[in-house]
């Protein structure tokens, strides 16, 4: 039986990506540094705004101190919050649906490398932010995805004995290893990457207008 179901945020629940994109360059283009839009998806997404910027730097032959990275990081979650209060956060298609179609019996969580500050105001606007029993977010592990440590949190949190039992539901190959590595069955979407990266998922799916609570029920089977 299934015993909850794990949803990303950016890039299942929210269009997001270009936001994060824009915003990591807003910060880092007057340091010299200017991510692009094919290494961003090659390279960055999955992490959580501490390891790609300590990876931006490191690409770059740069080091950045603690106190530097925690300046940067707020740099960004500032620029991020104007293109939340501009609207800019759109949902993407079927997530706000099968989010409100799961039975209140059957916990859902979200667990997630963006910072719990950009993720509160927008599940608010969408009338979903009850749905979420569980939140893990970029503040709650030392590591982030593909690293297994947020989803393993997760599982914790949600109390369950077999992860087997459980579904995430990924964007990208990051957040298929970090799924896979909990021990939990992954449904991936191709928002963000092509169906060739997302092949080590348990099934893949086009748009989560396809997905109801009985098809992520088969996958546990």
């Amino acid at each position: 039986m299934l015993s909850a179901v794990i949803f990303d945020f950016d890039g299942i629940i929210v269009d997001s990506e270009p936001m994060h994109f824009r915003a990591f360059n807003e910060v880092l283009n007057p340091l010299g540094i200017e991510i692009s839009w094919e290494d961003y998806c090659e390279i960055y997404i999955g992490f959580d705004d501490r390891d790609a910027f300590r990876e931006a730097y490191k690409l770059n032959n740069q080091k950045v101190s603690s106190r530097d990275l925690k300046r940067l990081i707020e740099q960004k979650a500032e620029i991020f919050q104007k293109y939340i209060k501009n609207g800019e956060a759109t949902p993407l298609p079927g997530a706000v649906e099968l989010i409100k179609s799961i039975p209140v019996r059957l916990p859902v969580a979200l667990c997630s490398g963006a910072l719990r500050e950009d993720i509160l105001p927008i599940i608010e606007n969408l009338g979903i932010a009850n749905a979420f029993s569980q939140l893990v977010t970029a503040e709650d592990t030392p590591k982030s995805k593909p690293h297994p440590a947020p989803y393993l949190l997760a599982i914790k949190k949600l109390g369950i004995e077999d992860p087997a039992t459980a579904v995430a539901i990924e964007d990208t190959p990051a957040g298929i290893l970090s799924a896979k590595g909990a021990g939990l069955k992954v449904l991936a979407v191709t928002n963000s990457y092509d169906r060739a990266y997302l092949m080590e998922a348990d099934a893949v799916t086009d748009s989560l207008k396809n997905i109801n609570r009985p098809i992520l029920e088969n996958l546990i089977v």
